[in-house]
């Protein structure tokens, strides 16, 4: 098994929560900038199901222009917050990238990627959303907390060859976020709404959480994951 690792850096470092019993499903979370997979590992592990196995990569270390260029965990670079800011699309399209290794690894060592699910926390959100959304491989559902679509000009046209149009998104936001508003958070939900089956996307907010996430997000992310990943 290790020896498959190699071959997707991501993988071999990641932090891994195991399954407890016959492992037929994943659960991939992405952390956000500055982090670690630890945090989310810890998270996971609260709400784990005994069926699944959770991992939680850690980002590469790179300089980042909105933090004065000093070097720190990030999928990619971030120069602003705003949805106008101008971003790293090399850097998105290239983590995307390393991303789908790791479910395209996942599907090889024997669970569908119908039974994977790709989630993650404001930029690891950020990124599996746009994973997704360009990805061939259909998941099971995706879960964005606290974040935003990147690259949201090239929708739809970027999704056209995706294979998850009607994949159920569960995406929750803080109404009292500082770092990125949950105006942002509800205007990604409304454009996901036009790359994809509306009905499939539920878009949750939590009154005077801020830029982190809650008991009741948690649990709503427990039954998000129970309901698209039921026990077989």
């Amino acid at each position: 098994m290790c020896g498959n690792n190699m071959s997707v850096p991501l993988l071999s470092e990641a932090v891994t929560v195991p399954a407890t019993e016959k492992e037929t499903a994943v659960v991939i979370f992405l952390h956000g900038l500055g982090d670690t997979g630890h945090g989310w590992a810890d998270a996971m592990t609260s709400i784990r199901l005994p069926y699944i196995k959770y991992i939680c990569p850690h980002a590469p270390r790179i300089p980042v222009t909105l933090n004065m260029k000093m070097t720190m965990p990030s999928w990619f670079d971030l120069i602003g917050l705003s949805p106008e800011s101008p971003e790293d699309e090399a850097g998105i399209k290239r983590a995307a990238e390393n991303i789908k290794a790791i479910i395209d690894l996942e599907v090889k060592n024997g669970i569908p990627s119908s039974r994977i699910i790709l989630g993650g926390f404001s930029q690891g959100g950020a990124l599996s959303l746009y994973t997704a959304l360009t990805s061939q491989q259909q998941l099971a559902g995706v879960v964005g907390l606290s974040c935003w679509l990147p690259l949201h000009k090239t929708f739809p046209q970027a999704a056209s060859g995706s294979g998850n149009k009607d994949t159920p998104i569960l995406q929750c936001h803080g109404e009292m976020d500082p770092m990125i508003p949950v105006q942002f958070g509800a205007m990604t939900a409304e454009k996901l709404k036009t790359i994809m089956s509306p009905q499939n996307v539920t878009f949750r907010t939590y009154p005077g959480l801020m830029h982190s996430s809650c008991p009741q997000e948690m649990s709503a992310v427990k039954e998000f994951i129970e309901k698209q990943l039921p026990r077989v």
